[in-house]
C-alpha cells in the first residue's frame, strides 16, 4: 500500500455531507417492479440521474471546490478535465460560489454535454477542447493548472471528491432499512467505487460491492488481475463517461480490496438496456449511467430472493446518438447482420436476392452498391435485419447456395466501426 496516500475516512464523509446538503439533491432509491420481476430479486435503482447536473458527480466536484473555497486556495481559479459529467459538477459549482474555472473537454465529447456545461458555468467558465480522450485533456490541464496557477479538481483520484461521492452511500443506507446483499457500482477511474467502499466498509460489511466497467475500459479489472495500477494502451470511448486509461492510485488502492467483484459488460449489452429502460420504465440514460443495471445478468444466480441497489449514475445521453445506441443493442442480440454481397451485373438480380435469399420478416437496412460495368458482377454492402437470431444461419446458407455470399462483415471490427 502507498504510504503516502491520504485515504478517506467515514467521519470526513459525513462533513462532506454537511457541506453539499443545499446544493446536492437527496435522490430516491426506487424499488423498480419490472427488474425484480426478471430477476427474482428486490432491484433498487439509485436515481442520480435526477442530480441538478443529472450525475453524482456534483457531489465530489462541489465538496472539494468548497473545501479550497473555504481555505482560500482559489485565487487564481480553478482547473478541470473531464469527458462531460465531472465538468458539469465543477460548472454548476464554479457558478455557485463564483469562481472562475477552465474546463479542459475531448474534442471528441458530445455537443449536448458541452452545452450543458456552458449552461451550468455561464459566464464562469471556460471551455476548452484539448485531445480526443479524457487522459489527452487531463495533461493539457495539469500544464495548464502548472503554468496558471489555478487548482486542478481531479476527476476522481483526490480523496475529498471520493469523500462526496461516498455521500450517496448515506443516503443508501439512510433509505433502505433491510439488509442490502448486493450494490453494483459503474466504475470508470473508481472515485464513487472508492466512496461507496468508504463507507459501507464501516456501517455494512455484509454487503458485497460489484464494480462495473465497460468491455472496451476495463481499466480497473486488469490492475486488480495485475496487483498494480496498469494503464490501457487503447480504450472503447463509446461509454464516454467510464472510458478512462488508467484508474487513480487511491481508487486503485481502494478497491482492490474492497470490491467484491469487477466485472466487465459489453457495450452492445449497455445499449439494450438504455433502450429497455427508455422504453419499460421511461427513464432515459447515458451508457456510463446504465453500467449497473447491464451487469445483472452476469449474477442472476447469486442475486435471486436479495436487495440489491443499482447505482444510476448519470442520463446526460446525447438524443444524436440513439440510433447508434439501437444499432449496438441490435448487433449484440444477433438481429443485425452485415454481408459483402456479390450481384450478378444484370437487371433483376436485387428482386431475385429479395425473394429468394430473405426470408419473410427479414428487412434490408444498409445497401451500398457501385455498379461496374467491365465485371460479370459487382459488390455491395448489405445490413440486415431479422426478426429473430435464430433466423441467420438460414440467410446465410441461402445466400451461399445461390452464389450471392462474398464475406460476412460482423467479424471484422475495422469494417463494422465505419458502418456502425
Amino acid at each position: 500500500m502507498n504510504a503516502t496516500l491520504i485515504f478517506p475516512t467515514l467521519e470526513a464523509v459525513k462533513e462532506a455531507r454537511k457541506s453539499i446538503e443545499n446544493v446536492v439533491n437527496y435522490t430516491p432509491l426506487q424499488y423498480n417492479s419490472r427488474l425484480s420481476d426478471k430477476f427474482g430479486a428486490n432491484i433498487f435503482l439509485k436515481r442520480e440521474d435526477l442530480q441538478p447536473v443529472r450525475s453524482y458527480k456534483l457531489r465530489g466536484a462541489y465538496n472539494k471546490i468548497k473545501t479550497l473555497f473555504n481555505e482560500g486556495k482559489v485565487s487564481q481559479g480553478i482547473v478541470c478535465a473531464s469527458a462531460g459529467n465531472h465538468a458539469q459538477g465543477v460548472a454548476f459549482s464554479c457558478k455557485q460560489l463564483q469562481i472562475k474555472g477552465t474546463i479542459f473537454m475531448p474534442v471528441t465529447t458530445p455537443k449536448q454535454k458541452l452545452e450543458q456545461v456552458e449552461m451550468f458555468g455561464g459566464n464562469f467558465v471556460e471551455i476548452r477542447l484539448a485531445g480526443d480522450t479524457f487522459d489527452a485533456s487531463k495533461n493539457a490541464a495539469l500544464e495548464f493548472a502548472k503554468t496558471s496557477g489555478a487548482e486542478f479538481i481531479h476527476p476522481f483520484d483526490d480523496v475529498q471528491i471520493i469523500e462526496g461521492q461516498a455521500t450517496l452511500a448515506l443516503e443508501i443506507l439512510e433509505q433502505q432499512k433491510e439488509a442490502i446483499d448486493f450494490v453494483f457500482i459503474p466504475i470508470g477511474g473508481g472515485g464513487l467505487a472508492s466512496g461507496i467502499a468508504t463507507v459501507f466498509g464501516k456501517l455494512s460489511q455484509e454487503t458485497k460491492l460489484i464494480g462495473v466497467e465497460p468491455k472496451g475500459a476495463s481499466s480497473m479489472r486488469t490492475s486488480i488481475d495485475n496487483n498494480l495500477n496498469t494503464e490501457l494502451s487503447e480504450v472503447d470511448g463509446f461509454v464516454d463517461g467510464a472510458a478512462v486509461k488508467r484508474v487513480g492510485d487511491l481508487t486503485f488502492e481502494i478497491c482492490k480490496n474492497a470490491l467484491e467483484d469487477c466485472i466487465s459488460v459489453d457495450e452492445g449489452k449497455i445499449c439494450e438496456t438504455i433502450l429497455q429502460l427508455y422504453n419499460k420504465d421511461a427513464i432515459v440514460l447515458e451508457p456510463a449511467g446504465a453500467l449497473s443495471i447491464s451487469a445483472l445478468e452476469q449474477y442472476r444466480d447469486q442475486i435471486k430472493a436479495k436487495n440489491v441497489v443499482c447505482i444510476v449514475s448519470g442520463s446526460n445521453n446525447d438524443i444524436t446518438r440513439m440510433e447508434e445506441i439501437k444499432e449496438r443493442a441490435l448487433l449484440y442480440n444477433g438481429l443485425k447482420h452485415y454481408f459483402m454481397v456479390k450481384f450478378p451485373q444484370r437487371p433483376g438480380s436485387l428482386k431475385d436476392f429479395v425473394l429468394n435469399v430473405l426470408g419473410e420478416n427479414d428487412d434490408i437496412t444498409h445497401f451500398e452498391y457501385t455498379k461496374k460495368n467491365s465485371r460479370e458482377t459487382a459488390l455491395a454492402i448489405v445490413g440486415i435485419e431479422l426478426s429473430n437470431p435464430s433466423d441467420f444461419n438460414g440467410l446465410k446458407q441461402r445466400m451461399q447456395q445461390l452464389g450471392y455470399f462474398e464475406s460476412y462483415l460482423n467479424d471484422n471490427p475495422d469494417v463494422l466501426n465505419m458502418l456502425v
